[in-house]
């Protein structure tokens, strides 16, 4: 059974994730450390015995610019994906989770209770999002069978992924880590997804990592 290896990053830190403040599709850029988590995830992966034959990324700032690190240490090529990009949060992108708690109890509460129907206002439900996650993912993937690539993306797009890999309903509360710069394997088969390692921070000296709800 041919099977592609992937390595699903998300990006490295930024200030609104510091800040708890939601970004969504808003572009912001990498911080500091942000940038530092980029050069050793990229660092980690150009010392690796097995070789990467392309990086894929969101377009946005933050997952671009961690995933050019990537591609300029491993000499392959980037390309874009906006399939890959961080959950639509609409009307609150630029709100902090309190400022939403406070403003909109209503939909916090239907936020917090994980319902797959609803959406931000303008935004995108858990099955819109799941739908476009791992169709691109899937589409990308079966274009590098029995080879290894790279994904880049989001705090949400790591969850859709973990979730189709190891069977845990939307619904279901979050155990596993979301970290920045943090490397996720996977394979991909006809059958789908599956988990080889999550959540590989060695790279980081153990550097703590913050929660994916500031994606």
């Amino acid at each position: 059974m041919q099977a592609t290896r992937i390595i699903a990053v998300r990006h490295g830190e930024t200030d609104w994730n510091l800040g708890t403040r939601l970004q969504g599709h808003l572009d912001i850029g990498l911080n500091d450390k942000g940038r530092w988590q980029a050069q050793r995830l990229a660092r980690a992966l150009a010392a690796s015995e097995e070789p990467i034959a392309a990086v894929y990324s969101s377009d946005l700032q933050r997952a671009w610019d961690t995933a050019r690190a990537v591609a300029e240490a491993t000499h392959r090529p980037l390309h874009t994906a906006t399939g890959l990009r961080e959950r639509s949060f609409g009307a609150f992108e630029g709100m902090t989770y309190a400022e939403i708690e406070t403003q909109h109890p209503e939909e916090a509460l239907r936020w917090r209770r994980r319902d797959p129907e609803w959406a931000p206002p303008q935004g995108e439900s858990l099955l819109a999002l799941r739908e476009r996650v791992l169709s691109t993912a899937q589409a990308i993937a079966a274009q590098h069978q029995d080879e290894q690539i790279v994904l880049v993306a989001h705090g949400g797009v790591m969850d859709m992924l973990y979730r189709a890999a190891a069977g845990v309903d939307l619904q279901a509360p979050r155990t596993w880590n979301l970290g920045n710069a943090a490397a996720n394997r996977l394979l991909w088969s006809s059958e789908g997804f599956s988990i080889v390692g999550w959540s590989d921070t060695s790279h980081l000296d153990d550097d703590a990592v913050l929660d994916e709800t500031t994606a």
